[in-house]
């Protein structure tokens, strides 16, 4: 007989029953009122994967682990007691080669893992055979009546659409799982906690070791680390993606296996026990598959020097898609976290640091060295290292000081303006947004101080090689000449292509303005008739207003060309 589910308390035997696509309590309790239960085997929370009708003597080769047998007693017709005459009367029978038949047919079931037997009336039998009746006693079979009024097509049409809906039910049950897995990730014991969800959500008891074989964490009723010492051996000296299994004859450990959590070059950083009473359905190893993942993470980061709870969720805030929407009760527990993080006790503005690594920059000596650095630079432990450098979330202000500091070291900074947890995701985007101008640049940028629109996001440095580019030709010419042309185009600019307002605003006459915007057009080779042409020259006008900055761009323009 099959060992009993493990004891688990109400809300997690729930839990997992939900993480089940359908049950035989579920199907049972769907069918009509007049399909009976001759017996019942306690075993109601098992998953049923199908629903299978067969008359033959042996179906067992075609069966899988889990399957509801439908029959109408063709393998029993042999002298069995219940069995009709031609003349549809019950025949009797002495019952000894039914018996032995019976028990024999339900015992191969049994060892194949059927979960259930339907026993159809008519045509055969007006009444379950009490042999059949005695065997599934014996044997621990759910043993089910189903009257000619329902016909087997309907138990099986009723099992698919429940397995329809159940299907839409795990996904809704693994995505809050994944969401509840998150929350343990982030929280201050990061691997107690994913334990405790694990085993919130799947029938196992769970023990996570580390390389050394010590134990770190544990949740449920786990045997004792002396009895895992066979297991633990083999999961640590191996290498590889594996699942090493054991067996021990205890409640709840019947099952046992391990899986190892391994670094990106596959050493065993460590592994990850459980245990469970019978085997998990692919939806709770999806969840215990999602926790691996997690731990492994967690057990990465740690031996590469980087503190895993701060950083992981420094990246889980900054990139918020990762995660759903949370209760107000979780907002502020990650406020909370994020007050710890900072160095400080209660919550308040923070900021996003974007740093960029420039040619100047000295190779840091490991990735630990380097993420301590700016942890201790900027008072937090809010760091993540990146492809182009490092993100930070900090409390201080990052005065001139601290910003000549970094700048010492080769690096240029995206200083974010002050922002609340809500905001820290659009906070890292626009510091990603100011990114380009401080590669571009060469010089650190800070957003409250720019000026949100194009000339400002744009920048004097770019501003001045844009002009250059675009004007190259009037700024090559005298400067009484190039100032003349400059102004005609800006007033025509502003005036929107007006002739009439352009000449007022110039004193002359509109076919002389029409003449030099003419001349001008042909000379910058640009169609003056398309706005974007229009938009570009006048962007590229704000950076030279002015006879002086007149000079130095056209300086700028002649090294250009010389190049």
């Amino acid at each position: 007989m099959r060992r009993n589910a493990p004891v688990i308390d109400g809300s997690a035997a729930e839990l997992a029953d939900q993480l089940d696509a359908v049950t035989l309590g579920q199907f049972l309790a769907a069918l009509p009122a007049d399909v009976a239960v001759v017996h019942d085997a306690g075993n109601r929370h098992a998953p049923l994967r199908w629903v299978e009708p067969s008359e033959l003597e042996d179906p067992t080769p075609y069966l899988l682990d889990g399957e509801f047998v439908l029959t109408a007693g063709l393998p029993f017709r042999q002298g069995s007691t219940g069995r009709k005459d031609d003349g549809g009367n019950t025949a009797g029978s002495d019952g000894s080669g039914s018996r032995a038949g019976a028990d024999e047919y339900v015992r191969r079931l049994v060892a194949a893992g059927v979960a259930a037997l339907g026993f159809g009336l008519e045509p055969y039998y007006d009444a379950v055979p009490g042999d059949v009746v005695a065997a599934c006693r014996d044997h621990g079979l759910t043993l089910v009546e189903v009257p000619a009024s329902v016909p087997f097509a309907a138990l099986g049409l009723e099992f698919s659409k429940l397995l329809e809906s159940g299907n839409a039910q795990v996904f809704r049950q693994l995505a809050e799982t994944n969401r509840h897995l998150m929350r343990a990730v982030l929280s201050a014991r990061p691997e107690h906690e994913l334990l405790s969800a694990l085993t919130q959500r799947v029938p196992v008891w769970a023990v996570l070791v580390g390389a050394d074989g010590r134990m770190r964490a544990r949740a449920g009723a786990a045997v004792e680390l002396s009895t895992l010492q066979p297991l633990l051996k083999r999961l640590l000296a191996g290498s590889g993606p594996r699942v090493e299994t054991e067996a021990f004859d205890v409640p709840g450990s019947a099952l046992v296996f391990g899986h190892p959590l391994r670094s990106s070059r596959d050493a065993t950083l460590g592994g990850l026990v459980l245990g469970a009473d019978r085997p998990l359905t692919p939806a709770q190893n999806s969840v215990v598959s999602s926790v691996v993942g997690l731990l492994e993470l967690l057990v990465r980061q740690r031996t590469s020097g980087s503190l895993a709870p701060s950083q992981l969720a420094t990246a889980l805030l900054l990139h918020p898609e990762s995660l759903a929407g949370g209760s107000s009760r979780e907002l502020n527990s990650m406020r909370d976290l994020l007050a710890q993080s900072v160095s400080g006790t209660r919550t308040g503005p923070v900021r996003v640091i974007q740093g960029i690594r420039t040619e100047a920059a000295a190779a840091a000596d490991s990735p630990v060295r380097e993420l301590l650095q700016w942890r201790r630079l900027f008072d937090t432990k809010m760091v993540e290292l990146t492809g182009y450098g490092f993100a930070a979330v900090t409390r201080l202000k990052v005065d001139e000081q601290l910003l000549a500091e970094v700048e010492q070291l080769g690096w240029r900074l995206v200083v974010g303006q002050p922002a609340e947890l809500p905001g820290l995701a659009a906070a890292y985007r626009r510091a990603t947004a100011l990114r380009p101008r401080v590669s571009a640049t060469g010089r650190s940028v800070r957003e409250e101080e720019l000026t949100w629109s194009v000339t400002g996001l744009l920048g004097s440095d770019a501003g001045a090689m844009l002009a250059a580019r675009l004007l190259a030709p009037v700024l090559d010419q005298e400067p009484e000449r190039r100032a003349s042309q400059l102004q005609v185009l800006r007033s025509w600019l502003a005036a929107n292509g007006n002739w009439d307002a352009t000449a007022k605003d110039l004193g002359l006459h509109r076919n002389s303005v029409r003449r030099q915007v003419n001349a001008l057009a042909e000379l910058l080779d640009m169609d003056l008739g398309q706005a974007s042409s229009r938009a570009e020259l006048w962007i590229a006008l704000q950076f030279a207003g002015s006879t002086a900055a007149l000079d130095d761009v056209a300086g700028s323009a002649q090294a250009s060309q010389d190049r």
